[in-house]
């Protein structure tokens, strides 16, 4: 064991060295940019943090490289990348999610000291029963928050992780639940900052963008066979790969849980807590994001109600519904003499510390997605699509999802990526093609499907942070989870680009996933039995 965690630093220093020694020597005047090795950084940062399972450090290894690359190996300029280019660029750029995430954990905070959540897991464990109903229930209510990812990670973590715990699921098998019902809901729910954030890419003629992320819907396999293998393997009782390891594990009481802070919470918790403490709380934020995003987009100056969630900014919106809803949480609280003034005041510092693993992630995650961005990493994924277009139209959608989501797996960012495709897609099909919507559908699928898999996707991030687990153990249980849903879903794409139907596609894909599910739920069992 010493040896392998002296052996595996070690090859990855050298691989690293004969990399960057690599670029100096063949790189010619124009540099990397615009090349493949505008991809090289994120890929090394993944590969890193998938190795030493140390994800702070990967991540500020793959700036550096990339800052390397993008100053030309100049010393100087390497540091003015890091600094400027990456950590202050993304700290400017992510201040709105920073202050939002920080409310959030506040607010989780709250409601744990008002003893909301600990009345939550003594209701649940007398009403739900079984670990499946467990199941259900944190999937539910993950398919019911679709406003926003982030909120929906942080909050289904809070809420339903006394749930799961009390049922022996383990918080990887949490955190997968998080993450399969936060990006695809939020892809699928027309009402929802993702869907205002497509809106904003599009530039077509014909369709606004709110009516093409719509049309695209049915035909965004990735997002929607999640959310059905999710059900099939809660109701089906079986895991498979390392998320099996860790619910046998679960099972004896070992639940994965990062830090002990729950613990302590719990001891601090009110007694006086009610169900309806959890809930109320929980209604106020949505109602006052859902107000946030609102005002934001302009409905109460006479824009529309979709127009208005079309041109929402969640950077501002949620952050604005959330302070809202901290003033209101905080005075109900007091009011129903569940926790003192100075309870309240003691809660924001613990909800920014506990904030801090996933602020300090994403800040390193969005620095690398913007010095790979100077990098020209569009301009050499755009070249690609166009030499990929040329004799493949059926094939084209499962093109485009791979590309989307290699892009989105290297960058770890689903708004970067389908922000860079939609456009080139848009330009590769008519305005009337049936294809133009199963490749937007395709770009978002990919766009998905990369996020789940990449271990410096923010979302990732998030919902490791709400089931307080941690961060790569979820991205390896996760993975062979979203490589099968990934599988079918390129299969499906390819039946959709060539029959063109969705009463066709769309069931045939649902058939595909059933079928793969139950193929491997019989090699699992006699592999056990072989055992």
């Amino acid at each position: 064991m010493k040896v392998k965690k002296i052996l595996l630093p070690l090859i990855s220093f050298v691989i690293i060295v004969a990399v960057l020694a690599t670029a100096y020597f063949t790189l010619d005047d124009g540099g990397a940019k615009e090349t493949a090795w505008a991809l090289v950084a994120p890929i090394i940062a993944i590969a890193l943090a998938l190795i030493t399972k140390e994800v702070y450090s990967s991540l500020f290894i793959g700036i550096v490289i990339a800052a390397i690359l993008n100053a030309d190996f100049s010393f100087s300029g390497t540091v003015d990348s890091v600094v400027n280019d990456g950590l202050i660029a993304s700290v400017a750029d992510s201040a709105g999610i920073f202050i939002f995430l920080v409310l959030l954990g506040v607010i989780v905070a709250l409601i744990n000291k008002s003893g909301g959540s600990q009345a939550f897991g003594r209701w649940a464990k007398t009403h739900i029963k079984t670990k499946v109903g467990a199941g259900i229930a944190t999937i539910l209510l993950g398919i019911l928050i679709f406003i926003d990812d982030y909120f929906n990670c942080l909050t289904v973590g809070s809420v339903m992780s006394p749930v799961t715990d009390s049922k022996k699921i383990s918080r990887a098998k949490l955190a997968f639940i998080i993450d399969a019902t936060a990006a695809p809901i939020c892809m699928i729910a027309p009402i929802s900052s993702w869907a205002a954030a497509v809106s904003g890419c599009v530039e077509s003629e014909t369709y606004s963008g709110i009516e093409l992320f719509v049309r695209a819907i049915p035909y965004n396999f990735y997002s929607l066979l999640t959310i059905g293998f999710i059900f099939l393997i809660t109701v089906l009782g079986f895991d498979y790969g390392k998320m099996a390891d860790f619910e046998i594990k679960a099972q004896d009481g070992d639940l994965g849980i990062l830090t002990n802070a729950t613990t302590e919470e719990e001891n601090e918790a009110s007694p006086k807590g009610k169900v309806i403490d959890l809930i109320l709380p929980v209604i106020v934020l949505v109602v006052a994001s859902v107000i946030g995003l609102l005002y934001v987009g302009g409905f109460f100056n006479g824009v529309d109600f979709v127009s208005a969630f079309g041109d929402t900014d969640a950077y501002v919106g949620l952050p604005w519904g959330a302070i809202i809803a901290i003033v209101l949480i905080i005075a109900y609280l007091i009011a129903r003499r569940l926790i003192s003034f100075k309870d309240a005041m003691d809660c924001i510092p613990k909800g920014f510390v506990a904030m801090v693993p996933a602020l300090l992630i994403l800040t390193f995650a969005t620095s690398l997605k913007n010095i790979t961005s100077s990098l020209g990493a569009d301009v050499y994924v755009k070249g690609m699509m166009e030499g990929a277009a040329e004799g493949l139209t059926s094939f084209l959608p499962a093109i485009i999802f791979v590309v989307a989501c290699l892009l989105s797996f290297a960058t770890g960012t689903s708004w970067g990526t389908f922000g860079i495709l939609i456009p080139i897609v848009t330009n590769m099909f008519s305005e009337g093609d049936p294809l133009l919507f199963i490749g937007i559908s395709a770009c978002l699928a990919g766009a998905v499907c990369g996020d789940h898999c990449s271990p410096i996707s923010d979302t990732t991030i998030m919902a490791s942070a709400g089931a307080q687990c941690n961060h790569i153990d979820h991205v390896q249980t996760q993975l062979p989870y979203a490589i099968t849903v990934a599988l079918v879903s390129f299969v499906s794409f390819i039946i959709a680009g060539f029959v063109k139907n969705v009463f066709i596609a769309l069931p045939a894909a649902f058939a595909l996933l059933i079928i793969t599910v139950l193929v491997i739920k019989f090699i699992t069992q006699k592999k056990q039995k072989a055992d």
